[in-house]
């Protein structure tokens, strides 16, 4: 006899002794069968739970790759372009082919840490893997939210983790002698603000006079520019709202950026095609410049130097670095960098915390080592306290 809860579902016992529980959502069935009644209650529970928040029959038997298609879609709208179209992206390159045909219904946790480990041996970056990681989870926990499924499939799923490769940089001298070797590039006065501050390219990309304070003495970084497939050189705003700094520059940076001032007037005024764009550091024409370009000088630069090759963006770290070594505190190079909060600038940075460390044990050895004095000179009649020896009797 099948036993209903709500009018909403029926378990009942098959004549083979297996248990049988189904629900209707509008007229369609949807059913389970199992070896103990108490799956059934389970699975019974759980679909009731899903269809109360809104789950419909369509959206129970949706792919993935449906369910993400209509995710993206809308999700897209709350991204900045570049990270949408890597979103987009991924999914087409790693999701789709491996299970986009399997139905949501269907997926759970040791599907899903098949499909990661599928992607190890498709030779996948483990990066990569980790922000499909990302963008699988967000998508599944909104299907999970709206009732499309019971539980998340890819909460608690084994993602293969990164192996931490040591940081790059450049030390004080190294740094001294880059800025010298490339005084004869055009882009000695980008190099020399990344180093000072540790602005990003894409923020160095699109950095505007009008950004630059010449009575405070500062520089405020308010957008950033990427190249963004089919669109071309796109301005928006920085990843996070703690992006948006202000950043004090010495007089030295400010001379410099005073010299590439001069520089690009004189370039304007000498190019007949000069597109007006207000650029700190633009092209030959006026336009943001090609990172592309920056990149091959920045090699040449430190092969003419005879230094290990990094990336340009390691003189970001190269900048954090140096300051966080010269005693400069996490919170005020947290804010130049635009970090959200310390932490991350400290996790990030802990080899120059470690060499903190170093100078830390140091001064603490000084200043609690005693220096040696005779206390019955200054004091004659106070008792000798020099130590017994052990074999000593008194």
């Amino acid at each position: 006899m099948a036993n209903r809860g709500r009018n909403e579902g029926s378990i009942f016992k098959k004549a083979n002794g297996k248990w049988r529980a189904q629900v209707s959502i509008k007229g369609k069935r949807l059913s389970l069968t199992a070896n103990t009644r108490a799956e059934c209650n389970d699975w019974l529970r759980k679909m009731l739970d899903q269809i109360d928040r809104g789950m419909t029959f369509e959206g129970r038997n949706l792919t993935l790759a449906e369910y993400l298609k209509s995710w993206i879609t809308v999700k897209k709208n709350a991204l900045r372009l570049n990270t949408g179209l890597q979103y987009e992206q991924l999914i087409k390159l790693n999701v789709e082919p491996s299970f986009g045909k399997m139905k949501l219904k269907d997926l759970n946790v040791h599907v899903v840490n098949r499909f990661y480990q599928g992607l190890v041996e498709r030779g996948v970056g483990i990066s990569s893997i980790g922000y499909t990681h990302r963008i699988l989870h967000s998508a599944l926990e909104e299907a999970e939210r709206n009732g499309i499924l019971g539980r998340n499939p890819a909460h608690g799923a084994t993602v293969p983790r990164l192996k931490h490769k040591e940081m790059k940089i450049l030390n004080e001298q190294q740094v001294g002698l880059f800025l010298v070797v490339a005084s004869n590039s055009r882009y000695k006065n980008l190099y020399h603000l990344a180093v000072t501050t540790g602005m990003r390219i894409s923020e160095l990309r699109g950095l505007s006079w009008s950004d630059i304070d010449w009575i405070k003495g500062t520089v405020t970084v308010r957008r950033q520019i990427q190249d963004i497939q089919g669109n071309g050189a796109v301005s928006g705003r920085p990843k996070t709202f703690a992006g948006i700094r202000t950043i004090l520059l010495g007089e030295t940076t400010l001379n410099k950026l005073r010299e590439q001032k001069s520089i690009i007037e004189n370039e304007s005024k000498a190019c007949d095609s000069w597109q007006t764009n207000d650029l700190v550091f633009p092209s030959s024409v006026g336009t943001p410049f090609e990172q592309s370009h920056v990149h091959k000088d920045f090699i040449k630069v430190l092969e003419a130097a005879n230094l290990q090759r990094i990336r340009f963006h390691d003189l970001r770290h190269t900048a954090a670095s140096l300051m966080l070594n010269h005693g400069v505190p996490a919170l005020v190079v947290s804010k130049i960098l635009g970090h959200s909060n310390p932490s991350v600038t400290l996790i990030i940075y802990a080899h120059s915390t470690l060499d903190m460390q170093t100078k830390a044990a140091s001064v603490m050895d000084e200043i609690i080592t005693p220096i040696p004095v005779n206390i019955s000179q200054l004091h004659p009649s106070a008792p000798d306290l020099h130590p017994i020896a052990p074999d000593q009797k008194r």
